[in-house]
């Protein structure tokens, strides 16, 4: 395996949908060139992003760990600034912007805004010649690219049905119906196609500027997709589905810190059986691609490739499912045979067998640790305590799915306090806790420190990005431009440079 750092480092954690922007959500314009300069000023090494992909809207939630496909780009992400500089857009098309809120994102108004002038832009290239980089972004993604935009057009077309209520002819992708269906809707898939272009184009160079200022990029890759995608529809076989091409059985976690009745996902769970005839073939394609994208990819419920949390489909509660083996070292085997150099780390959090603990530290692995979980019970037993980090895990002061450091410390009991008041040596206002965290954090000996954006600005529980097991009001919060400051700025330095991980 290859260590993912190769001295102390730290980074932040901030997703692109979090970013300034004009257009209602983050993107990657010039508001991400900023935060870059922001990262690279303050010593910061890392910028980790949550799923790029294009989330599947489900009950009003716009989870990024839900998405239409594992391979395609989210295009909410795209950036109309960036599109009218390459003469895709006109000034006129960019002006009269509706007045979106600054501080969370509206997605409603955000995708009918922006839809509308990726559409434009659409429009806009076709009136060109065609790139030659269009025709070769085309080719070398055409083993995903052409069935995610025919999936697209499909969803439209049936106004957003789920695939499995198609007519069965396009359900189980009759061969005929898929080429007549292509004809009479070849300008929607090509649209799909140049969006995807467009997004990638983006990425890669937002890519290039953040690693020409020795940041890297971790990526959050989900480990299921949700069943209303084009990976599924397409590859039906490695999935558990009955005759009618439904789920037989859904994922999610039992009872845990999080939940009491535990979290139903509801994503398909994957025939392990089938994916192994394949030698994991989907996988192995799947990592290739991410990591083009990114320069580590951080692994989400990383349990689930040894044992998973399997709930029949009509379960109404987690609590209803079983843990099911998995043949992770099979799959692994051959996935680090295919991709030798594949930098990885593991989120290990929960209850994790020893088989699953001694697997990652055979194969040197990088494993995650979270501070705020470090003071309750018996310290001695306790992973997260500060005294009994390994060297090589990525340590957290919180993840996307913990409250803020203040919202933290709000609820903490007071034995939690007092024993953070032990390690950092005097007592502390509510005001001023989030630095002495975070330097608690930094000062430790893992290898490499991941922050969210919230704490360095030492926000409350209404900044907190995720509620696990609550579907509305998760992924909205919005950084303001005006609240990265020179002084927050030098002091992150400060404390990064006192703590060696510059």
């Amino acid at each position: 395996m290859k260590c993912i750092v190769k001295k102390r480092a730290s980074g932040i954690l901030l997703h692109i949908t979090s970013l300034p922007a004009k257009y209602g959500i983050g993107d990657l314009g010039p508001d991400s060139y900023r935060f870059a300069r922001f990262l690279a000023k303050a010593n910061q090494s890392f910028w980790q992003v949550l799923p790029i992909n294009p989330p599947a809207p489900v009950k009003k939630s716009w989870s990024p760990y839900n998405c239409l496909s594992a391979f395609a780009g989210n295009p909410l992400l795209i950036s109309p600034d960036l599109l009218y500089r390459q003469g895709l857009l006109t000034r006129g098309n960019i002006q009269n912007i509706p007045a979106f809120p600054n501080s969370l994102v509206d997605y409603p108004a955000a995708v009918a805004y922006k839809t509308k002038l990726l559409h434009k832009a659409c429009e806009h290239i076709r009136t060109k010649k065609t790139a030659q980089d269009y025709e070769n972004f085309c080719s070398g993604n055409k083993n995903w690219l052409e069935d995610f935009a025919l999936f697209v057009a499909l969803r439209r077309r049936f106004r957003n049905r789920l695939w499995c209520d198609w007519p069965k002819d396009l359900r189980d992708r009759n061969k005929y119906a898929l080429i007549s269906v292509k004809a009479s809707s070849q300008n929607v898939i090509e649209e799909e196609k140049f969006l995807q272009y467009l997004f990638f184009k983006q990425w890669f160079e937002f890519k290039r500027c953040c690693n020409q200022k020795n940041i890297k990029i971790i990526g959050d890759i989900p480990i299921y997709v949700a069943y209303d995608s084009a990976d599924v529809w397409v590859n039906p076989d490695i999935f558990k589905l009955n005759k009618s091409k439904r789920p037989l059985f859904i994922a999610g976690v039992p009872p845990d810190l999080f939940s009491s009745t535990g979290q139903l996902w509801g994503n398909p769970v994957y025939d392990w059986k089938t994916l192994k005839k394949t030698n994991f073939a989907w996988w192995v394609e799947r990592k290739r691609h991410n990591l083009k994208l990114f320069d580590i990819i951080r692994i989400d419920h990383f349990r689930g490739f040894f044992d998973y949390w399997q709930i029949p489909a009509a379960g109404k509660t987690a609590a209803a499912g079983k843990w099911i083996k998995a043949p992770a070292e099979d799959f692994f085997k051959i996935l680090f045979n295919r991709i030798p150099h594949l930098p990885v780390i593991a989120e290990d959090l929960g209850y994790i067998t020893p088989r699953i603990r001694n697997f990652i530290k055979k194969s040197d692995i990088a494993c995650m640790r979270v501070l705020q979980f470090g003071f309750g019970g018996d310290l001695s037993k306790n992973r997260h305590y500060p005294d009994n980090l390994p060297e090589n895990c990525v340590l957290y002061t919180g993840t996307h799915d913990n409250n803020t450091i203040k919202g933290w410390f709000e609820q903490a009991e007071t034995i939690q306090k007092k024993r953070l008041f032990d390690l950092i040596g005097h007592k502390e206002s509510i005001e001023n806790i989030h630095w002495e965290f975070i330097n608690l954090a930094l000062n430790t000996k893992a290898k490499l420190v991941i922050i969210p954006m919230q704490d360095i600005l030492g926000l409350g529980s209404k900044a907190r990005m995720n509620r696990p097991g609550k579907i509305k009001g998760n992924w909205l919060w919005r950084l303001r431009p005006q609240q990265i400051t020179l002084k927050i700025s030098r002091k992150l330095k400060r404390l990064t440079q006192l703590n060696s991980r510059s």
